[in-house]
């Protein structure tokens, strides 16, 4: 993305706030055209008191002053209010649109992304926009009103003081330009270092339970600190680059002030001044060094805002790979077919999961994916749920092909029970109603006791409204898988995916996980993927995958008596038990 493309851009998102931005911008112009008039004004209190004037009318120009400064304060006041509560807007919307874009990503972009790094764009990428759009525009704006303004006034003061403070301009503006350059570059590297970091951390934490079983804390501590020390070593070099521009625009001012200075006082002891002017003059070259000097940190503060949005913008721009069509079809018997399917995850897109994969299950069916490790059983779930799209062939749900279903209507009619659940930090009522927000306590409460939830939950002093901790961590593996199987309930869904849902359990909570599994099972198309063949006995088929191919397929009874894959797999595991 070009620079200037993307200035506008930043720029454009004040747009939608001109209400505030408009008055805001008067009462900047207005502040600062009296701001330009205080120089003036000590020039000729100065001079009168030079003269030897009456001290009423010393009183009265002291009274103006104060009238002058108080309104100056009111203005910048109201000013400094309207442009950063726009910026607080500003960057709310952006973080919201931001995070509605990534939201609704393909799955393949997750596993590709860090998490850690989004919610570094969201943060701390965001939070550098913030003022960039808002207050220092009109930040900008001020010191570039009161820079011109001083140097209209200086030029109608003397020409020859103001040409001889002017003779630094250029040199300032071709350091601005090489180090605006090299700014921008430098400040997306520490961006990105500080992404990186973010990763590692949000990584470590949340899986501190592995760190901690296998005492990795000192191994996990080195590595944040090499990350950190990466993005250290990057905001140094930004820290250089300004301290260098900053001392140059510093002694640039400071020597035009001397050289006023000295050219004033010779004009001074010629007669061509008086001390009056010659004191509203240094006033105004003061003002016009300040504003140079503020606009120079202002011009760092934009450059790396760009280094940030340009980040920020690809992201926010990104159109998710997977698409939809439209249709919502009144009827959902529950068949799907896979009708010659090939798919590689777009992270190893040299490697085919599945070849050639056709299946086709029957609405109300109860069908059990078995097979080696690899073999492709998790691929046929994600992409029953359409978390991906095949790479050739088709996956129709009562004939109609995925794509043209539309995504959000479709997974609300596959219903997911997974091995580990994830159940979100809020209260066991909002996990299970997050299936169907609108749904009355008594369907939670029948959805909890379908799933044999309801007596633990009951058992909780705040019963539902026992906050599970994070991912689920205050319930047990049992309890977080009964209130992820009344969420399934709740959700009613046709089709239902059961991949792995009682492996990690013991002999009671699975007994009580399968009890609730058969009720959710009934009427629904079911795909039931195991590894342990006790759990499959009862599908009404048993197809057995290997290589990304099926290669058997049929009642239990009837492959057990085959000599295939099927049967030496049962025969493995009874040899282990």
């Amino acid at each position: 993305m070009k620079n200037p493309s993307s200035l506008r851009r930043l720029l454009s998102l004040a747009r939608p706030h001109l209400g505030r931005l408009i008055p805001a911008t008067i009462a900047l112009l207005f502040s600062s055209g009296l701001s330009l008039g205080l120089p003036m004004q000590v020039g000729s209190f100065v001079d009168q008191i030079l003269k030897g004037n009456d001290p009423a009318e010393l009183d009265r120009a002291i009274l103006v002053l104060l009238g002058v400064f108080f309104l100056v304060g009111v203005a910048g006041g109201l000013r400094a209010y309207l442009f950063t509560t726009a910026g607080e807007r500003v960057v709310t919307e952006l973080r919201q649109d931001l995070y509605s874009n990534l939201i609704r990503q393909e799955i393949g972009f997750f596993d590709s992304q860090r998490t850690g790094e989004l919610t570094n764009r969201l943060g701390s990428d965001t939070a550098i926009l913030q003022n960039a759009v808002t207050v220092n525009v009109s930040m900008a704006l001020r010191y570039v009103l009161s820079a011109l303004g001083a140097v209209g006034i200086l030029l109608y003061t003397s020409w020859q003081l103001t040409l001889v403070m002017l003779a630094i301009v250029p040199v300032v503006a071709v350091g601005a330009g090489i180090y605006g350059q090299q700014l921008r570059g430098v400040s997306r590297s520490v961006q990105d270092a500080l992404a990186r970091a973010t990763a590692v951390a949000e990584e470590t934490l949340s899986g501190v339970r592995t760190v901690r079983a296998f005492a990795r804390e000192d191994q996990e501590t080195a590595r944040y600190a090499s990350v950190v020390e990466e993005s250290y070593a990057l905001a140094r070099k930004r820290a250089l680059l300004g301290a260098g521009f900053q001392g140059g625009i510093t002694f640039a001012g400071y020597a035009a002030i001397a050289a006023v200075l000295w050219y004033g006082g010779r004009m001074l002891s010629q007669g061509e001044l008086s001390m009056g002017t010659l004191t509203s003059f240094m006033l105004y070259t003061f003002t016009l060094a300040f504003s140079i000097g503020a606009l120079s940190g202002l011009y760092e503060d934009f450059n790396k805002a760009l280094g940030a949005s340009e980040r920020v913008f690809e992201l926010l721009d990104r159109k998710p790979v997977v698409s939809g069509g439209s249709q919502h079809p009144e009827k959902v018997a529950g068949a799907v077919t896979f009708d010659k399917i090939s798919f590689q995850y777009p992270t190893r897109p040299d490697v085919s999961v599945l070849r050639d994969f056709t299946l086709t299950l029957q609405a109300g069916e109860v069908v059990a994916l078995v097979g080696p490790s690899g073999g492709g059983k998790s691929t046929v779930a994600a992409l029953l749920s359409r978390f991906y799209d095949p790479s050739a062939g088709t996956v129709c749900l009562d004939g109609v092909p995925y794509r043209d279903l539309d995504p959000n209507w479709l997974r609300g009619q596959v219903g997911v029970v997974s091995q580990e659940p994830i159940l979100f930090a809020t209260s066991i009522r909002d996990n299970i109603r997050y299936a169907r927000p609108d749904a009355t306590e008594a369907e939670v409460e029948a959805a909890a006791q379908a799933a044999n939830a309801h007596d633990f939950i009951g058992a909780f002093p705040e019963g539902y409204g026992t906050l599970v901790g994070e991912r689920g961590v205050r319930l047990s593996g049992g309890q977080k898988q009964r209130v992820a199987i009344a969420r399934a309930i709740l959700k009613n869904p046709r089709v239902l995916v059961l991949d792995e849902a009682t492996s990690a359990l013991d002999a009671e909570s699975e007994h009580l996980v399968q009890e609730a599994l058969d009720r959710l099972m009934k009427g629904r198309t079911t795909v039931v993927i195991a590894h342990r063949l006790s759990t499959v006995r009862d599908a009404d088929r048993v197809v057995v995958l290997d290589g990304g191919k099926v290669v058997q397929a049929g009642p239990h009874e009837a492959l057990v008596a085959e000599d295939g894959l099927y049967r030496r797999l049962v025969e493995r595991q009874f040899a282990a038990g």
